[in-house]
């Protein structure tokens, strides 16, 4: 083996060692676990190489949403070793440009995987109204909500991935512990759970302090609601 190969092999297990110590001193704050939260209702997935032990949390989202995604990773900067990244996806004939990260696999997350799946697939627990903060919402409405149409106050959440005892528990929640009135909407790929137009500005009221400019558009007219002057 020649020297150089020895030093590169010495050099990687030096900083393996050096990564593997920080990763002893991280813990997750409070942001960080809303985030994480809205993120798993949403379009973030955890992922898990040995058996659950550990897992990282994974982001992406298409290029256009590039600054939401860099506000994850300025969140989650210390847990995360390469900054995100650009990938190209090929689908049918059409190049998908998104844009992601992933964090390092801790152990940290393996309480958010115990919770949100079950056989490898994405649950809503049974506690989540326990869970359902404000931020949590917000990050989990940037990801998946949208106005009914232009014609309608009425916002939706696509919740299509969820069975109906997931929802139910999503349903309760948002009315014992937000006053926010739910009903099913039924469509050919599931169930979105729609926040009627009488909650619609509630709802609003309650993820506004933490939406990203870049959102508002998906409120239509309600996100104009007592918005700050320019």
């Amino acid at each position: 083996m020649g020297d150089h190969k020895i030093f590169y092999l010495k050099e990687s297990k030096m900083r393996s060692l050096i990564i593997e110590e920080q990763k002893k001193q991280l813990r997750l704050n409070s942001i960080q676990r809303e985030i994480i939260i809205g993120k798993l209702l949403g379009d973030g997935h955890l992922e898990t190489q040995n058996n659950g032990k550990t897992y990282r949390l994974k982001i992406e989202h298409s290029y256009s949403q590039k600054n939401y995604v860099d506000w994850i990773y300025v969140n989650f900067q210390s847990w995360v070793l390469t900054p995100p990244k650009i990938k190209l996806k090929q689908i049918n004939d059409k190049t998908v440009k998104n844009y992601f990260f992933q964090t390092v696999s801790h152990p940290a997350f393996r309480y958010y995987a115990q919770q949100f799946y079950r056989d490898k697939k994405k649950i809503i627990p049974k506690s989540i109204h326990k869970m359902l903060k404000p931020r949590s919402l917000a990050i989990w409405f940037m990801d998946d909500g949208s106005l009914k149409s232009k014609n309608h106050r009425a916002l939706i959440l696509n919740t299509q991935g969820f069975n109906m005892k997931d929802l139910i528990y999503l349903q309760k929640a948002f009315q014992i512990f937000h006053h926010i009135s739910t009903s099913f909407r039924y469509q050919q790929d599931g169930i979105q759970l729609m926040i009627n137009e009488p909650s619609a500005t509630r709802f609003y009221q309650i993820i506004k302090p933490y939406l990203l400019a870049d959102f508002h558009y998906k409120l239509g007219k309600i996100g104009l609601t007592n918005l700050p002057k320019e």
